[in-house]
């Protein structure tokens, strides 16, 4: 029997994760079964156990390693202040996100399925969510992030429930101009924002 070595083994898991992470914003958290998450890491479903206890532990780790993504990828690159906002708000309400969701945000992708989920899934989507929140507050009120966490919060729920809309929306015409009104509500809300 061939072991492997600690450092193949992390490798092997942290892809699983980023595939699994592609595949439930693409097909949702019910959508995708254990099989098909290893699947697209080109394993076998025997190996799962011997990475996670169980699909929901993954799938706990796997959404807070997107949000960590799109923090890390988007709102950590973006510009400072108020170019580096509209830049992230510009990215999120683009059609290239809107016909892309398994390489984009797992809010819009994913947050129906999170809220129904067990608490350690929820929990882990919350921590999250609140480091992409506050690299969004920190642009925001960059001499007092902690104020402007709610604000950025609502700024992160207008950009994901215009993105859902726009995603389930069959009417490619209504589709690209609800993302249009979305960008010019979210980018409204900055602009409100700089001049209070």
């Amino acid at each position: 029997m061939v072991r492997y070595a600690n450092e193949h083994k992390q490798e092997t898991r942290q892809r699983i994760i980023e595939a699994a992470g592609r595949r439930l914003k693409r097909d949702g958290i019910d959508g995708s079964g254990v099989a098909t998450l290893m699947a697209d890491a080109g394993l076998t479903n025997g190996a799962f156990y011997a990475h996670f206890t169980s699909k929901d532990s993954l799938v706990a780790i796997a959404i807070a390693d997107q949000l960590h993504t799109l923090h890390a990828n988007i709102v950590a690159q973006a510009q400072p202040g108020p170019a580096g906002l509209e830049q992230i708000v510009r990215w999120y309400l683009s059609a290239h996100h809107r016909d892309n969701p398994a390489d984009g945000c797992p809010n819009a992708a994913l947050l129906d399925e999170i809220g129904r989920c067990a608490d350690a899934t929820r929990q882990a989507y919350t921590d999250g969510v609140l480091v992409v929140i506050d690299g969004l507050a920190a642009r925001m009120a960059p001499e007092d992030p902690p104020s402007a966490r709610v604000k950025a919060l609502s700024l992160l729920g207008l950009m994901a429930g215009t993105l859902q809309l726009t995603r389930a929306l069959t009417d490619r015409q209504l589709s690209d101009a609800l993302l249009e009104q979305g960008l010019r509500n979210a980018l409204a809300l900055l602009d409100a924002e700089q001049h209070t």
